[in-house]
This record gives structure tokens, sequence and C-alpha cells, in this order.
């Protein structure tokens, strides 16, 4: 099977190897100029980047480059990417990267033509009306690793620097007018990070199955996605050169995120405090609370769980899908508990607080209230 492909769910997706190659013909078919790269400091001066920018300078769009994105971006790292496009002239963004680079670039694009400050797009009700959806640039996104999907979400987190709360601003015109999937892009992620962005792949498609609400496309597109992590993940941990490994887990990444359009639960909802305090990895930290969350849910999700089991290949039903996540967790070096992560010194009734404000919290499948979820946090360190 050659794993190459041109799809257009949700948006137009160009996948396979080299792709990046396009990345100038992605920028005329979404009528950008004068594009600007977003990605975070750490990929901003590998060949990777450099590359890229030195495709777009080839074919006269310049090679502005806006890297001062942290790992958990915040609402000033967000004013310094629109000042960045507003001084540059720019007429679109390349988001290019892990979850960080991707979703503050996709909020630049938002924000760019925007009055009111970005806590008024929030994922509340129909807050997402209140933007001038002329005023919104096009965006690129291009993946650099294979887990948050966010290269096809119509969404950005933010995180409140004050509040140390992280915000999901939410539009439907944030959805990429074109994504470049590239495995190659990939090839260079350390085995800590190809773990930690694989998990979150996993915690997308099994919170997205697991959810209540009714979505069969997504349903089904979680299924494959968690059969794709379980067969490629390990692979691609434990060789990071294996391009086809690479780029099932990219597919299984972006299918995570296409799929928890059924909904997400109470992994992100644990998760979003923590990595806004502590700022650890978000993937990583998905993982550290799988297993708790799946025991919290257990008289909600076990005969779903058995049927998932089944089709993975996994013997035991539910009890043998706990004890797969939890082996799967210490072979990819995933922390066992948060303290070990390095969530020291909980504030539980931030946490608590903090976790039952998350959009998340609606699509789980046990409700949750300030009690369990305390005993939920109490299970996680």
């Amino acid at each position: 099977m050659q794993l190459t492909g041109n799809w257009s769910y949700p948006t137009a997706i160009r996948f396979g190897a080299g792709r990046i190659n396009e990345i100038a013909d992605a920028c005329n078919a979404a009528g950008m100029q004068k594009p600007l790269l977003v990605t975070d400091r750490g990929l901003a001066n590998l060949p990777i980047t450099s590359n890229t920018l030195a495709l777009l300078e080839q074919a006269g769009l310049g090679n502005a480059l806006f890297a001062d994105v942290d790992p958990n971006p915040d609402e000033k790292n967000l004013a310094a990417g629109i000042r960045a496009f507003r001084d540059g002239g720019h007429d679109g963004v390349i988001a290019f990267g892990g979850g960080s680079g991707l979703d503050l670039g996709k909020v630049v694009a938002f924000m760019c033509g925007q009055t009111r400050p970005v806590w008024d797009f929030e994922d509340i009700g129909d807050w997402w009306t209140r933007a001038d959806a002329d005023q919104i640039a096009p965006i690129i996104a291009v993946p650099t690793t294979a887990g948050t999907g966010s290269e096809v979400g119509r969404a950005g987190v933010v995180s409140n620097s004050e509040t140390h709360e992280k915000k999901i601003i939410f539009h439907p015109k944030i959805l990429a007018a074109v994504v470049i999937c590239d495995p190659e892009l990939t090839v260079g992620m350390p085995a800590a990070i190809t773990a930690g962005t694989g998990m979150d792949a996993f915690a997308h498609c099994l919170e997205a199955y697991c959810s209540p609400h009714y979505h069969p496309m997504s349903q089904g597109i979680a299924v494959e996605g968690m059969r794709l992590v379980k067969e490629y993940l390990p692979r691609a941990y434990a060789d990071g050169s294996d391009i086809e490994a690479r780029a099932h887990m990219m597919s299984a990444a972006a299918m995570g995120a296409t799929a928890f359009q059924k909904g997400l639960g109470a992994i992100h909802a644990l998760s979003h405090p923590i990595g806004a305090f502590y700022n650890t990895h978000h993937g990583t930290t998905n993982a550290v609370v799988m297993a708790p969350v799946l025991e919290f849910n257990r008289a909600a999700i076990e005969t779903r769980i058995e049927a998932l089991a089944a089709y993975l290949g996994i013997t035991g039903g539910f009890d043998g899908f706990y004890n797969y996540v939890v082996e799967l967790n210490a072979s990819l070096g995933i922390p066992a508990n948060l303290t070990e992560l390095g969530a020291s010194d909980p504030d539980l009734d931030w946490l608590v607080e903090s976790a039952l404000k998350d959009p998340s919290v609606g699509g789980n499948p046990v409700a949750m209230d300030a009690a369990n979820t305390r005993r939920l946090y109490e299970a996680c360190f």
C-alpha cells in the first residue's frame, strides 16, 4: 500500500512523505502571498523549519518567522504574534509544529482582525458568533508531531497567564484551509515526545469513543485511530526513522482530533489545569491520568470497552484493556502518576474548581462533581 493521498475531510489534507515541498502551492490555494510562519522556539532553528522557509522564499513568498511561543502558549505569546502579523503586513498564517505552534498560529490568524479580547471567544455557547468572520486570515497547518491533531481542529488552546487556566478558543473558520501532513517532518522527534504525542492521539480517540454523545462517524474514526496507535506507536517509539510507523501515527493524530467532535471527557478536564499550572506536556499528562479515568468511568463504559478490546485484539474485556493502557504507558516511559510527572504540592481545591470549568467535562460518561473529581485527582497523584 502506498502511504499517500489527497483528502477533504474534515478539510483539504495533503498527506504523504515529502509533501512539504508543496507548501508554496498550498499558499496559493489558500490565497496567501505573504504568509507568517508561526512555530515554537524549539523548532525555530531546526532544519525542517529552515527548509520550509527556504521553500517559501524560493517561491517569492518571503521567509517571515514568529517563534516566541511557549510549550503552553498564553495571551502574551498571542499578543506578540498578532503584532508580528500586523507589522509585517501578512495575509495568512502557516501554523507549523506541535500543538503549541499549531494552536497559537491558528489563533493569531483568528485574532489579527478582531477588536474584542481573545477570552470573548472561548468555546462557550455561541460566543464564536461575536467574531468578525471576514477578518480571519487564512491558515495552512503543518504538523511536525503526531498527537494533538490540531491541524484539523476548529479551535486553539490558549493559557491565561494570570489565572493559570487553559481556554479553548473556537470558530469554524479557525479550521485550516490546507493541511500538509508529511511524516518525514516527525522523524526527528525525541522518543519521549513521540510517546507523549502518541498517547495524546490515543486519548483523543478513547474519550471520543466513550463520550455519550451521538456521532457515528466520529465513533468509527476513533476505533480505527486507536488500532493505528496500538500497532504503530511502539514502532515509532523504538525506531524514530520508521517512516511507515510515523505515517500511520500522523493519520491517527488527525483522526483523534476529527473524532473528538463527538466530545472529550475527564482525561482532558483533569489534564488542562495540570498543564496550565505546572507546564507539563499535554499528551504525557493525558497518558498519566488515563488509567484512573478509565476506572472512574467503568460503570458507564464497561460494555463499550469490552467491544473495543475485542476489536483491538486485547483479551480480558475491560480489565484487559485497563492493563493494556498501564503496560503501554510503562513501555513508553510515561510517569506512573502526576507526582512523578512533576506536579508537586497540588492545590486540590483549585484543580477541582478548574477541572469542573473545563468544556471537556460535558463529554464525560459519568457526571463530574466536586466530590468525585477530587477523589479522581487524588487517585492520579
